[in-house]
């Protein structure tokens, strides 16, 4: 059932500013002590040579792309994801492949993710077969999954699938978000949506957490650098040669970085 928090009615008439801010608070108070497991987590992955595999549909796919190839963020990322999910150049088309049985499967068995590694799955509502399927794979090949997902959305979304992403996490990292995602204006929301916002923090604090634990136990994280900084082409370019045969998605099939 949606979370009916005194906060969540407490802050249902502030402006769209006060309510982002009231929601990061929620969050930080629902999902903290998830945020620190789910660190925990991916530490572990990488100090066994593991990567993330992370996915995501529609829109959630602008949190695929926060994830790879970022500066400050984790060389050891694979997006897996169906181009026929992307809404830039079939807007339709995204959302029917959303809802079609056997898409988000079949990118997890093109993958093949195994232990060590670990998945990322975002998803607002998390109700559409393509993100159940995938945590659904990744959890039965024995890959934990780490869900970004908000549960208030996520029971009064329409159940697509028979069950939800969170059904097949490890560790739910709940966002708050409310249902139908906008926030303006107060009372009756119709536009400015927040998922994306909501769902960028948590995993600001999942790698800020993760950097902490890596430097409380002596151990060198996969980092991408800014290229724009003195010695960051070197850096990335010692990455690619470490990942490229893993992930494909680094240099597009290519034998070494692009030109």
């Amino acid at each position: 059932m949606p979370d009916a928090s005194p906060l969540a009615a407490d802050t249902a008439q502030e402006p769209f500013p006060g309510r982002v801010r009231s929601l990061l608070d929620e969050l930080d108070a629902t999902s903290g002590a998830s945020i620190g497991r789910a660190a925990e987590l991916l530490l572990e992955s990488f100090t066994a040579d593991g990567i993330a595999h992370v996915a995501g549909a529609g829109h959630s796919l602008a949190m695929v792309c926060e994830t790879f190839y970022r500066a400050g963020g984790l060389a050891a990322v694979r997006p897996i994801w169906d181009p026929r999910v992307l809404p830039l150049d079939d807007a339709l088309r995204s959302t029917l492949a959303e809802r079609r049985a056997g898409v988000g499967r079949g990118i997890v068995e093109a993958a093949a993710p195994v232990p060590p590694d670990v998945a990322v799955v975002f998803s607002n509502s998390g109700r559409n077969p393509y993100p159940v399927e995938v945590a659904a794979e990744c959890a039965a090949r024995g890959v934990p999954v780490i869900a970004v997902t908000s549960a208030r959305a996520s029971g009064l979304a329409a159940p697509r699938a028979a069950t939800t992403l969170a059904d097949h996490a490890t560790i739910v990292l709940d966002t708050c978000v409310p249902p139908g995602d906008s926030l303006h204006p107060p009372g009756a929301p119709r536009t400015a949506a927040a998922s994306t916002i909501l769902a960028a923090y948590a995993w600001s604090r999942v790698l800020a957490e993760l950097d902490d634990l890596a430097a409380a136990r002596g151990v060198d994280l996969p980092r991408w650098t800014s290229a724009n900084v003195p010695g960051g082409d070197e850096v990335n370019a010692a990455l690619l040669e470490r990942y490229r045969s893993r992930i494909p998605e680094l240099t597009g099939g290519r034998e070494g970085p692009s030109d």
